[in-house]
């Protein structure tokens, strides 16, 4: 197979969501059974990825069924196609960042005509498409996919579109004890009981029978299987562990697996599972998703220089002493590229840091992921135009533009390996902080980890490591910091609300800071919005004064302080102000979401299934991306 050109990653656009080409060159020199276990690895993580269309929506994977249909039969519509492409793109029809719904451009009738043309008319699909209509057309049904500050009379359950509950209210669950909360869909029953479906195949003996998402979670136990064969001994016992989870459901198995896990690092990594729980609005329910990479090795010192330091900088950290953890366990770094993602492992995350359960990082600590392919993608597609229509002033946009690349890696490292990994819980607290804080502990979470790294840039450490060249690359984070929180009203276009935790997280840092301290302001010039970081050192003294409460409050378990912090620096913005950001970035031709296509990794097999070769290719053409997962995971 010829070379593809692969110079430019922005290969595709729907209105203002771009298609990035993800490259992950390291693939090429990985030994022939190390690609071997990419391969199924890969294929394991195609195989779940249509769980999270049901996830988002009850609708989700009827609505793929007819969309999938269509574009199969070839349809020409080019409006039926950019909708289905964003449909693929958000694994649904609420937008991945913002949680709003979309809605097509065509017409019901012609969604209907189409439908006909591919499938052929008969009542059964008129029935399904009149059912579906509501969930594709109607502006006002179920129109945020989760919804932590819902209007009107619903709660945050009933008014979030995602089919993790069916019936139930909070009200319903005072009191309620989940045997799975992680890994079940709740349901209300006719007689009023609450009821846990869980995901899961079943065992073979047919002691524990199969629940949702049996069929996908079947086939990938048969790659995960094929898998092992190639794994290290450490890693195949693990893949035996989350086979026998996927079988189970049980959640001591998934914390089996994750112990084994979290001390495993092959060059070629993974994760399969229901993790993230940002979908909900409670933050129990796990979000299916799955990733498979390989180590970069050019970039991967910064990673295991602050992995050997997390101790130093747990013991620098501005929080009160009864909430530093001792004897910090060196976690595991890795700056990866990634061979595939799917499920809700959206392109837009450059870091990750697993497993989340407390009970885990405690004793065994965590694993930390950059990944650079992602990074490299965003920086080559956008360039500096947003930088130089945003940046306050002539010194901002010089600094940024020669240290922001840095500064970026770094604080996505810094929060990843010192961040996530950082604190003590009082011992009253069993089980983590999240039963406690509920609906604002992701949020609290991520800003802790975002101000950990904002606290620790400036550290002389980092420069003695050699992960600092210049004392301006502190500034450039700072400047980043302030700058994003007035670009990323560009991801809301409509209401005044934000519900997503990576953005209620900017939001309430620098409201916070500027609320505490006269270290930020907001200016006009020309009829344009400005943020003006006035000086660097207030600023860092605000960051270590809510580092510090955040900590307690997550310490503690103070639900009501982080409500109060959360609803009053996090939740609303000025709508005229992101109708003036969206006009600005409109201007400059850029996208404004981002979706990933993954290499292609294509195997020859034997007669026994056993690889001989592997190949990585880009394919550079998301409906062809997507076409081969939908017939991959296409019952029999």
């Amino acid at each position: 197979m010829a070379e593809q050109d692969t110079s430019e990653v922005l290969v595709d656009r729907v209105g203002t969501t771009g298609f990035l080409q993800l490259q992950a060159e390291s693939f090429r020199a990985l030994s022939p059974r190390e690609q071997a276990l990419a391969y199924w690895l890969s294929e394991a993580s195609i195989a779940i990825d249509p769980i999270a269309y049901n996830q988002n929506s009850v609708f989700g994977l009827r609505q793929k069924r007819i969309l999938d249909a269509i574009m199969r039969a070839k349809v020409s519509d080019p409006r039926i196609i950019s909708f289905v492409k964003l449909f693929w793109a958000n694994h649904g029809n609420h937008n991945d960042l913002t949680a709003q719904k979309f809605l097509p451009e065509f017409s019901f009738e012609e969604l209907k005509a189409a439908a006909f043309l591919a499938l052929g008319p008969g009542e059964d699909l008129v029935r399904e498409l009149d059912e579906l209509r509501p969930s594709l057309f109607d502006p006002d049904f179920q129109k945020l996919l989760t919804a932590k500050n819902p209007e009107g009379a619903l709660d945050i359950v009933q008014a979030s579109a995602n089919n993790f509950y069916s019936g139930v209210t909070l009200e319903d669950l005072k009191g309620f004890q989940e045997r799975y909360p992680l890994n079940s869909r709740l349901v209300k029953a006719p007689d009023g009981r609450l009821e846990e479906q869980v995901w899961r195949t079943g065992t073979t003996d047919g002691k524990i029978k199969g629940g949702p998402y049996a069929e996908f979670l079947a086939r990938a136990i048969k790659f995960l299987q094929r898998a092992q064969k190639y794994a290290e001994p450490r890693q195949s016992e693990a893949i035996s562990i989350l086979i026998r989870y996927y079988q189970t459901g049980d959640p001591a198995d998934w914390v089996r697996f994750n112990t084994v896990w979290v001390g495993e690092n092959s060059r070629v990594d993974f994760t399969n599972g229901f993790i993230e729980v940002y979908r909900d609005a409670r933050a129990a329910k796990g979000l299916s998703q799955a990733f498979v990479c390989v180590t970069d090795e050019k970039l991967n010192q910064e990673m295991l220089e602050l992995a050997a330091n997390a101790q130093y900088f747990e013991n620098k950290a501005p929080w009160a002493p009864q909430y530093k953890k001792k004897g910090v366990k060196p976690p595991i770094a890795k700056a990866v590229e990634a061979i595939v993602e799917t499920g809700g492992f959206p392109v837009g995350i450059t870091g990750d840091n697993l497993p989340n359960e407390n009970e885990i990082r405690e004793k065994f600590g965590s694993k930390n992921f950059i990944f650079t392919g992602s990074m490299r993608a965003f920086r080559q597609a956008a360039g500096w135009a947003v930088l130089e229509e945003f940046g306050e002033s002539a010194d901002e946009i010089e600094i940024c533009k020669k240290y922001s690349d840095e500064a970026s890696n770094l604080i996505i490292a810094l929060h990843e390996v010192v961040g996530h990994g950082s604190g003590q819980l009082s011992p009253k607290l069993q089980g983590g902080a999240q039963p406690y804080l509920r609906e604002y502990f992701s949020t609290l979470e991520e800003a802790r980890a975002d101000l950990m790294a904002l606290w620790s840039v400036s550290d002389p450490k980092l420069r003695e490591l050699g992960l600092v060249s210049d004392p301006n690359v502190a500034v450039a984070m700072y400047y980043d910091a302030v700058r994003i929180v007035l670009t990323q009203l560009r991801y809301i276009p409509n209401g005044d609300i934000i519900e997503e935790d990576h953005f209620r997280n900017r939001q309430l840092i620098l409201n916070y800071i500027r609320d505490k301290t006269q270290a930020i302001e907001q200016v006009e010039r020309d009829g344009k919005t400005y943020l003006r970081l006035r000086n660097f050192d207030m600023m860092h003294d605000g960051v270590g004064m809510l580092l510090a409460e955040l900590m307690r409050i997550k310490a503690e378990g103070d639900y009501q302080a982080i409500k109060t912090l959360v609803d009053k620096y996090a939740v609303h913005f000025e709508p005229t102000l992101r109708d003036q950001v969206v006009a600005r970035y409109n201007k400059l031709g850029l996208p404004t979401y981002w979706c990933g296509i993954n290499p292609t990794l294509t195997a020859v097999l034997d007669e026994g299934e056993n690889v001989k070769s592997v190949t990585m290719s880009y394919p550079r053409d998301f409906v062809q991306q997507q076409m081969s997962y939908s017939a991959a995971n296409r019952p029999v």
